[in-house]
């Protein structure tokens, strides 16, 4: 069975569903370490996303399943390119290639050459991503290490 997507903006999501889904352990395991939000912190992330949502080639928004809020994910730049993240509660894991090629079709739309994904070294290698990615390479970002995928937007 299929299961409905649908991408909103965050600030239209239950904001009590959204901190404590961000603040799960199985979700905070693959981040980078930050604080757990609070009602004021949550907020201002939000304001920081829909900041990124405004410019150019970006796109942030909340995922919902079947109306129940799942995650976030969007297209964020990160050092001047095109960065893809998904951030989704664990049992909605299966989705994710839909919801990446959801925002493969945006990177598309938006005219992207190249998308990024930079996973936390704490993450196991993706084949799949590997596959289709041009390269895949060893990064520091904010004093983390990270496998990143460079992979070609196909139009």
């Amino acid at each position: 069975m299929v299961s409905e997507l649908r991408f909103v903006d965050l600030d239209v999501v239950n904001k009590k569903r959204l901190k404590d889904l961000l603040n799960k352990k199985n979700i905070r395991t693959h981040l980078m370490g930050h604080d757990e939000f609070t009602d004021s912190s949550l907020q201002e992330w939000i304001d920081g996303k829909q900041q990124v949502n405004a410019q150019p080639g970006c796109r942030v928004q909340a995922v919902l399943v079947e109306g129940q809020l799942a995650g976030w994910c969007g297209i964020q730049l990160e050092n001047g390119n095109p960065e893809i993240a998904i951030v989704i509660d664990q049992k909605f894991w299966g989705l994710g290639r839909r919801i990446f090629e959801q925002l493969m079709n945006w990177a598309e739309e938006f005219k992207h050459e190249f998308v990024f994904i930079h996973f936390l070294e704490t993450r196991p290698e993706y084949r799949f991503l590997k596959k289709i990615s041009e390269s895949v390479y060893e990064t520091t970002l904010y004093n983390h290490k990270f496998m990143t995928y460079k992979i070609p937007v196909k139009r």
